[in-house]
């Protein structure tokens, strides 16, 4: 197993730059740069790319919807360049109210217009022949009676460093995920809990496996949580809430939380309501005090290293290839100091 983590907007790229390269010595393997709606992760994956030596750029998650499939090519393309070949190109649907109410584009057929982007990044990136794509969704040239009819079909200027760049697919639903598991290179599941990953995804992911490509390696998958190694650090666990709360209770419309349907699935049904109820309400405080304890143990690597390497052989018991986790503490030390202890957990299983 390998270990990621992500350099996140909430702090600043460049605040957490000095902490990122401590976690790169300590063994950190992948670095993924969020968006969301804020600041945008390609510029801060160039930052890093000079940065850094040695670990994968990931984008976690740039959306399907406000570039276009050979925009989201050319920067992948970009990326790796800068990094020679330490891109990993990760692509989402994100949800209408990110994608109608702040960039402004209608949210529609996200499955296949997923699939089309892949397919179009694959094409760019080969740079076999000018790029011409006919999709249900996309359309490159734009078709007769669209535009002013002058477009053309082209190469992308420069060869790629890579002629192959991996792309992860960050996916919950049924379709989705058995698409991520026939045509992605790897998976970003959210709130995954080993304990209930096969009930809530297991199905999906075999139908997809069975129409993969067998020349294409295994699907690789990135999942893990919170991380503290010791005694007496049950307490930390609770930094988790916020988020989980955000995620479950407030990330989307009542009726349209993507993150609180996968929450029910794993049997929390009752929590479940209850945690969407109270953050919509405004009552957030409320909200995280109601996760319940058992999701939290089960979605951490937070104890001693007895527990944390069950944790871990559970987790490659599911299928987990690599630990995308967080580091927790109050000062960089103690969280380099956390890494450096999984590192060596891992490298004994």
């Amino acid at each position: 197993m390998k270990i990621s983590t992500s350099a996140h907007y909430s702090q600043g790229y460049r605040g957490m730059a000095a902490e990122i390269i401590d976690l790169e010595k300590a063994g950190v393997e992948t670095i993924w740069f969020a968006e969301s709606y804020s600041f945008d992760s390609v510029s801060a994956m160039g930052y890093y790319a000079a940065l850094t030596e040695r670990a994968t750029l990931a984008s976690g998650i740039l959306n399907i919807y406000s570039r276009t499939p050979t925009a989201l090519a050319m920067t992948a393309a970009g990326i790796d360049e800068l990094s020679q070949g330490r891109c990993m190109l990760g692509l989402g649907a994100s949800g209408p109210q990110v994608i109608e109410g702040f960039h402004g584009v209608a949210f529609d057929a996200p499955l296949s217009r997923m699939r089309e982007t892949v397919d179009v990044c694959r094409k760019v990136w080969k740079r076999a022949e000018k790029l011409t794509y006919e999709g249900d969704q996309i359309h490159i040239p734009l078709p007769q009676g669209q535009g002013s009819g002058l477009g053309k079909p082209l190469k992308i200027i420069n060869h790629p460093y890579r002629d192959e760049i991996p792309i992860a697919l960050a996916t919950l639903g049924e379709k989705s995920v058995e698409m991520t598991a026939e045509i992605a290179d790897a998976w970003l599941p959210a709130f995954f809990m080993a304990e209930g990953a096969d009930a809530v995804w297991g199905e999906a992911l075999r139908k997809g496996y069975a129409k993969r490509d067998p020349a294409k390696p295994p699907l690789e998958i990135y999942a893990g949580g919170s991380v503290a190694v010791g005694e007496g650090l049950a307490a930390y666990r609770d930094m988790a809430r916020p988020r989980t709360a955000l995620y479950v209770g407030g990330m989307g419309a009542r009726d349209k939380n993507f993150y609180n349907q996968i929450f029910r699935k794993y049997g929390y049904a009752a929590e479940a309501e209850a945690i969407q109820t109270l953050y919509l309400s405004g009552r957030k405080s409320e909200a995280e005090a109601a996760i319940p304890d058992s999701f939290l143990q089960a979605t951490s690597l937070v104890g001693p290293e007895d527990f944390i390497r069950d944790r871990l052989t559970l987790y490659k018991e599911v299928g987990v290839t690599h630990l995308h986790v967080n580091f927790l503490g109050t000062t960089t030390a103690e969280r380099v100091r956390h890494c450096d202890a999984l590192r060596n957990i891992v490298e004994k299983l």
